[in-house]
């Protein structure tokens, strides 16, 4: 009989409260059983963005709900569980609080072993969970509070070439709906706007493109959009629906190009340290954006790159990513125990310096 590890995964690190249920043989083969995710958007719809007080209480209430629906369609017990797997960090302190709590409840009252995980490197695993790439490879982790390029040669080896030294593309991308009265996420919201839309009618700034690096800066580019809008407000009295869409369209176009740029470098940079493998891995909710993987997906067919991007469900925050993160940790021998700490900022690469502000609880990113 083949021996098989199962694990539950549990995630509450933002806005989305979330159980999953994954099974890996030891062959090598992963399968999903369950995947369940409660999303929050409605609570926070009249706020312009996620309220942590909201979030944490919805958290409180829904997690044993989660964990209960996704171990019964995974059609398991606790008995068929290997270990627990849960988000420690970073993230909303008292969603992440509320994970962590309730996973140390599930692992004290049935004896399995407790792994915490960085929710980044979640992120950063799932195109190992569905794809199987070897290490090393090129990692662009896009999210709604994170932007970096990694190498990633384990599942806590990574080193960061560079990323946003401000605004995330998905803060941008929320700013930006916010700035044009569209619902959030921004995210889906100015995509969907952008469709409608001509990139080239505005002419918004790609920062940092003349330097050589890999860092990226978006908060500019929101800034400018704001300075367009109201340009164009002040001429006309308010914006007409193919304003808006054109505004969209051009903002996406900035970042597209911005992070096709800057992967460019990266790729460089990880061809000269790794020429023997050749694999871009784009993770995060902002990867779940058409445009922005037909854009990495072009880069990599003319640097004959292989390019890999999980299934959309599994670019934003769900826990079967960190059921499969947490099981590469227990296979290296990594334990938690009841002292797991929840963190609000966790940085992949802890040598690294700093590139947002780490104030008194460390690196964000």
């Amino acid at each position: 009989m083949t021996e098989t590890l199962t694990v539950l995964g549990i995630e509450s690190s933002c806005d989305d409260t979330a159980a999953a249920v994954l099974r890996e043989t030891v062959e090598g083969g992963t399968e999903i059983l369950s995947s369940i995710v409660f999303g929050q958007t409605e609570l926070h719809s009249a706020f312009g963005g996620v309220v942590p007080e909201i979030a944490a209480r919805a958290h409180a209430e829904k997690l044993d709900l989660s964990v209960a629906q996704a171990m019964r369609a995974a059609n398991v017990d606790f008995t068929d569980l290997d270990m627990v797997a849960v988000t420690a960090g970073p993230g909303l302190i008292g969603g992440v609080i509320s994970g962590v709590m309730c996973a140390k409840g599930i692992a004290a009252a049935t004896g399995l072993p407790l792994v915490g995980v960085n929710h980044l490197a979640g992120h950063a695993l799932t195109p190992r969970l569905t794809d199987q790439i070897p290490y090393p490879y090129l990692m662009l982790l896009v999210s709604g509070g994170h932007c970096q390029f990694l190498i990633a040669r384990g599942p806590e080896d990574f080193t960061r070439l560079g990323g946003t030294i401000d605004d995330a593309p998905g803060e941008a991308f929320d700013k930006t709906a916010r700035l044009l009265g569209l619902p959030q996420p921004g995210g889906p919201s100015v995509q969907g706007e952008a469709l409608n839309g001509d990139p080239k009618r505005f002419r918004f700034p790609r920062p940092l493109l003349d330097r050589k690096d890999c860092n990226m800066s978006f908060s500019g580019l929101k800034t400018a959009l704001m300075r367009m809008r109201d340009q164009i407000v002040a001429e006309k009295g308010g914006l007409s629906r193919q304003d808006r869409a054109d505004l969209c369209a051009g903002f996406q176009a900035a970042v597209v190009d911005v992070l096709v740029a800057k992967t460019k470098r990266a790729l460089e940079i990880y061809k000269a340290e790794a020429p023997e493998v050749a694999t871009i891995a784009v993770a995060g909710g902002v990867a779940a954006n058409t445009a922005i993987r037909a854009g990495l997906e072009q880069l990599c067919a003319e640097f004959d790159t292989q390019f890999v991007a999980p299934p959309l469900k599994l670019c934003t925050d769900n826990a079967a990513m960190i059921a499969y993160a947490g099981l590469e940790r227990f296979k290296s021998g990594a334990r938690d125990g009841m002292d797991l700490s929840a963190r609000p900022r966790w940085p992949l690469d802890q040598s690294s310096p700093a590139l947002i502000g780490s104030g008194k609880k460390g690196a964000k990113a």
